[in-house]
């Protein structure tokens, strides 16, 4: 139930424990218009480089996994580059983060990065609309996006001859799409659905959106990704445009491509196409919002005739790797684990196996973020069990590791199993090219996120300790409660 550093995937707004973000840090689309694919070509457009010839030299390695630590670059304009080879299949992920998110939205205009996502899909002067999507799939290519409250990310996994298209396609859209209000007012009635469909018909993603609203009292994590639907419905293709001029801009990206191919054979095709896009300067600066320190537990009880499975859930707001001081972070990633990190765990072991009060208890750690993060615990009552039980049997739990900290047995089978999910993510080149856009994306570098198994194995009993008893306090936390009404049960 809970992922490391190296394993985020994007999800979908507000499940109950994803680790991307404060609940919901990441929406995923479909991209849309799909145009007449059989009109289109399958060959990479006109001029489009032939990748160079591979020349080995020997990569950094991790001492933990000992897996390379993927080579970057920049480009003139300020774009970074980065590369993870993986020599298994002729295959490649193409992807572009931009450094801007629902967190960085101007007042008012709740969804605007969510809805530009959008908006990006609907085609530009040189390829118009659907002619993006169709060319991707008429050489065998897939595509998403997705949008978090610090990143939003552009994606294509194709062959590797066809890695020129792609990033002539997507390099193309960096400054080029053309937006009128008879494609803009559509596709605001598509969010508008989007969010009916997610979010008002789901009161799980209801209470998460309750809840962080709770727990960042000034902050814009506060805000739903997707958009408070009173201010989506006032947004315009002004807006989109004015947020696009602002943020989508080469010094402002990151560009990264895992698979077939090394940082000699790509500099090329990167300075080709995205090294002439001009930059309008350094990337924006991002000013926002920060927490005041809290002082008061808050609690709210969703209830709706709709749910299925009531629940109990409670965050704890933490640093984050991107603001945490120096092995914090990696600390609140253990205890996570301890506490709430599967069947081995100590909520589990205790709600479930030991009292049999619950039918499943885990945890989860979201330190992905720019700024603050969370950590929390869930559990769902066994049937006749009350939720004032669950919440008892939990605050004694956590009160005991306040008491008398967590063991080296416990801090050891953490660690292991941490790195070793670590390594299993490298299986993935989309997981790891995931992996490495969040950390860029979110103040933190290459080298930083590769180590992190490193780091994870320094943890000491006395760092989880402290950690915990810094943060696990009830004035910094929200519980929220998912329940039918009385009348329904």
């Amino acid at each position: 139930m809970r992922r490391s550093l190296l394993q985020h995937p994007a999800a979908f707004v507000c499940l109950v424990v994803p680790l991307l973000a404060a609940c919901g840090e990441a929406t995923d689309e479909d991209t849309g218009d799909t145009g007449n694919v059989s009109a289109l070509s399958t060959v990479s457009p006109a001029g489009a480089a032939e990748i160079a010839p591979a020349v080995s030299t020997p990569p950094r390695v991790v001492e933990a996994t000992g897996q390379p630590i993927p080579e970057t670059f920049m480009l003139d304009n300020g774009m970074q580059v980065v590369v993870i080879e993986d020599r298994r299949a002729p295959v490649v992920t193409h992807m572009v983060w931009y450094r801007v998110g629902a967190a960085d939205e101007p007042p008012s205009q709740s969804g605007i990065a969510h809805y530009l996502e959008h908006l990006l899909f609907k085609g530009t002067e040189k390829y118009p609309r659907g002619e993006f999507s169709a060319l991707v799939a008429r050489n065998g290519g897939r595509e998403n996006a997705f949008t978090s409250y610090d990143y939003t990310a552009y994606f294509q996994r194709v062959a590797r001859d066809r890695l020129a298209l792609v990033m002539e396609l997507e390099a193309d859209r960096m400054k080029g799409i053309v937006l009128t209000e008879e494609v803009t007012l559509p596709e605001r009635d598509v969010v508008l659905e989007e969010r009916a469909s997610r979010t008002e018909n789901d009161p799980g993603a209801l209470l998460s959106e309750q809840m962080n609203a709770l727990l960042y009292l000034a902050h814009p994590y506060g805000t739903p990704i997707i958009g408070w639907e009173h201010e989506i419905r006032t947004l315009t293709h002004e807006d989109a445009l004015d947020f696009y001029n602002t943020y989508y801009d080469p010094a402002n990206a990151i560009l990264i491509v895992a698979g077939d191919i090394d940082a000699q054979e790509l500099r090329p095709l990167a300075e080709k196409f995205y090294g002439v896009v001009p930059s309008a300067g350094p990337a924006v600066k991002r000013v926002r919002p920060q927490e005041p320190p809290p002082r008061a537990a808050r609690r709210v009880t969703l209830e709706d005739a709709r749910v299925e499975q009531p629940y109990l859930r409670r965050a704890y707001l933490t640093p984050s790797y991107g603001n945490a001081e120096a092995g914090v972070a990696e600390a609140l990633d253990v205890l996570s684990e301890i506490i709430g990190g599967g069947q081995t765990s100590r909520i589990y072991t205790s709600l479930v196996v030991d009292q049999q009060i619950a039918v499943s208890a885990a945890g989860w750690y979201i330190g992905s973020s720019l700024d603050d993060g969370t950590i929390g615990f869930f559990a769902i009552p066994a049937e006749g069990v009350s939720m004032q039980e669950v919440e008892a049997a939990m605050d004694a739990e956590i009160a005991a590791l306040l008491a008398d900290g967590v063991t080296e047995e416990e801090v050891d089978r953490a660690r292991r199993t941490l790195v070793a999910e670590a390594i299993f993510a490298q299986d993935s080149q989309q997981t790891m090219a995931q992996a490495f856009g969040i950390a860029l994306s979110t103040g933190l570098t290459v080298e930083y996120a590769a180590t992190w198994p490193d780091r994870i194995l320094a943890v000491t009993p006395e760092d989880v300790t402290a950690a915990a008893r810094a943060y696990l306090h009830k004035h910094r936390s929200v519980t929220g409660i998912l329940a039918r009404p009385e009348s329904s049960s």
